[in-house]
């Protein structure tokens, strides 16, 4: 064996567990693509969000066990790329926006994709920048998950209403750019990962959480869409609470700076 030759190093389990979540969230988002060929298109939305939830517990998994690396972050991001930017513009480029639209809606399926690849872009160049506490409670731009899943909104609610307006091709492609603006904008957005329950309200989330179990058992396509425009309905609050929070902050460091100008200037004598 060559001196110069590395050892093959051994891993644990708790870093690969992580990584494993990650490549079963890729082929999830692959595999709605092919789901959307065969014109499968509740399956096809459903591996989209079996991704959507892989990729939620990949991260968390990855800080549970320590197991973060340089390769995981990577692996998420084009994960994320492929289930959350590429397969559900393909998939509403198959379901509605190829017959009604035809080159036209190829254009917008890939302006979604593009917004995708670039709002992932910008939150991977953001992990090496130094920002205040507070701001960890936001997102820059919707999240690429919650972007998958709340563009195919009229596509999940034309499983349950046969109202030919949801398969709309103009709607579907006006509502498409509306998302690839959402993830590539600078709105700021409510993040759940800092979020924290206070103990006396963890029993009646639990009940919650039974009953939503419940409703998803039986009407998972109207609770999703419920889902979605409540998520909507949070972003001018999230960009409200922004502004009041980093209005406070800037107060607070201005006053910190005109406190240690005053300390600065004020003559000291000797004792």
């Amino acid at each position: 064996m060559a001196l110069g030759r590395r050892k093959l190093r051994e891993l644990p389990i708790n870093s690969l567990i992580p990584n494993m979540l990650t490549t079963l969230a890729l082929c999830a988002g692959l595999t709605s693509v092919r789901f959307a060929l065969e014109q499968k298109w509740e399956l096809s939305v459903s591996a989209i969000l079996i991704a959507a939830i892989l990729d939620g517990l990949d991260g968390r998994m990855a800080r549970l066990l320590k197991g973060s690396t340089r390769f995981g972050a990577e692996l998420d991001s084009l994960s994320d790329f492929v289930s959350f930017g590429v397969a559900p513009a393909l998939v509403l480029y198959l379901w509605t926006l190829d017959a009604g639209l035809g080159g036209l809606g190829w254009i917008i399926a890939l302006v979604y994709t593009v917004s995708c690849g670039l709002r992932l872009a910008r939150f991977n160049t953001m992990l090496d920048e130094e920002s205040p506490e507070w701001e960890s409670s936001y997102f820059t731009g919707i999240a690429a998950p919650g972007g998958a899943a709340i563009a195919m909104l009229f596509m999940v609610v034309s499983f349950y209403t046969d109202a030919e307006i949801f398969k709309s091709a103009i709607l579907n492609a006006a509502w498409l750019l509306f998302m690839a603006f959402l993830m590539a904008s600078r709105i700021p957005t409510f993040s759940i990962k800092r979020l924290r329950v206070p103990r006396k309200f963890i029993m009646p989330m639990l009940i919650i959480v039974g009953g939503l179990a419940a409703v998803m058992a039986s009407y998972p396509w109207e609770l999703l869409s419920a889902a979605a425009v409540a998520y909507l309905g949070t972003i001018p609050f999230a960009i409200a609470t922004h502004r009041r929070v980093k209005r406070e902050e800037d107060a607070k460091q201005a006053a910190a700076v005109v406190a240690e100008d005053k300390e600065s200037d004020t003559p000291k004598t000797d004792a």
